[in-house]
């Protein structure tokens, strides 16, 4: 009986023991699985949704000042810079900047080349929200898209420098018969009055800004000085740590929010709210873009306003 007894505990012993490396296993492989670094919260994919892929992207430093050129006024082409967002053609499928697809109509890029263009999703100056909206929908609306243009800038890895690029770029609309698709607008000035001068016309009428690409440049996949971006003001992102109440006529309501920049650098934003956003204000966590004319002494935004939650793509 006491043999019978010391069996059954060595064999359930054994068991837990048994349990114990399996589930040790599995929990190893699930840690393999999970070591890849996590995307940040704006891009986390959906469900079924594939990894974002990198593309060769060719991306605009911010000039401050006109006088900052490098090379002489003549050597640029000049276009707006839209307020819309940017849209990869690798030949096949259409990809936001971050790499994660764009669920656009099938009709949209039917008849599109089958190699890689760069442009920009645009429905028209001050539609910004309308359209960002429109395009991060997982089921497309066809009547949102038929208000959307795809304007290049850009032919990536294409051969030859920008001017001869943009040749090739010039032919596609024409040839390919699309109605939403169109190129960018390039024009050359002799001198950076008159570079300012188009800048200024574009900003009454309601524009970002403009950006200056530098004729005889090959295609740079990465953040590039041969491309220049020119606004009257800066735009940058900001972490929502606290809501402060307001007075007065704000009584009641978020008179301005405590941010912290990627920078480290903590302010008040009460500029550029509506009624509506005072009410329900940006989460706390939430991530924002503002734009701002420039920084003091310390570092910290002057003039700063909300311009929009952030959108990473």
């Amino acid at each position: 009986m006491e043999n019978r007894s010391i069996r059954r505990h060595f064999c359930v012993k054994s068991c837990m023991l048994l349990l114990y490396a399996t589930s040790c296993k599995t929990l190893s492989a699930q840690s393999k699985d999970n070591s890849e670094p996590l995307l940040i919260k704006d891009e986390v994919s959906h469900p079924g949704e594939s990894t974002p892929i990198q593309l060769s992207l060719s991306l605009p430093t911010t000039l401050t000042s006109l006088d900052a050129l490098r090379s002489p006024a003549a050597n640029y082409f000049v276009s707006e810079k839209l307020d819309g967002v940017r849209a990869y053609w690798d030949g096949s499928k259409l990809f936001f900047r971050s790499g994660r697809p764009i669920y656009c109509p099938q009709w949209f890029t039917e008849g599109f080349p089958d190699f890689p263009i760069d442009g920009e999703l645009w429905m028209g100056r001050g539609k910004f929200e309308e359209l960002s909206a429109a395009v991060r929908r997982r089921i497309a609306v066809d009547h949102e898209w038929k208000q959307i243009k795809y304007c290049l800038f850009e032919l990536p890895n294409g051969i030859g420098n920008f001017e001869q690029r943009l040749q090739t770029l010039r032919s596609l609309p024409e040839r390919l018969k699309i109605s939403w698709l169109t190129v960018m607008n390039q024009t050359k000035f002799e001198t950076k009055e008159k570079i300012y001068n188009y800048f200024s016309s574009l900003m009454a009428s309601g524009a970002e800004g403009i950006v200056l690409h530098l004729a005889d440049a090959e295609y740079i996949d990465k953040r590039t000085d041969k491309i220049l971006k020119f606004k009257p003001y800066f735009d940058a992102e900001a972490l929502v740590l606290k809501h402060l109440s307001g007075s007065g006529k704000f009584a009641g309501l978020m008179g301005a929010l405590l941010v912290q920049d990627r920078d480290g650098k903590q302010f008040r934003l009460g500029s550029g709210f509506d009624q509506e956003l005072r009410k329900n204000p940006p989460p706390v966590g939430s991530w924002l873009t503002f734009r701002y004319r420039d920084v003091t002494e310390k570092g910290i935004p002057r003039f700063a306003t909300y311009l929009r939650p952030y959108e990473p793509d």
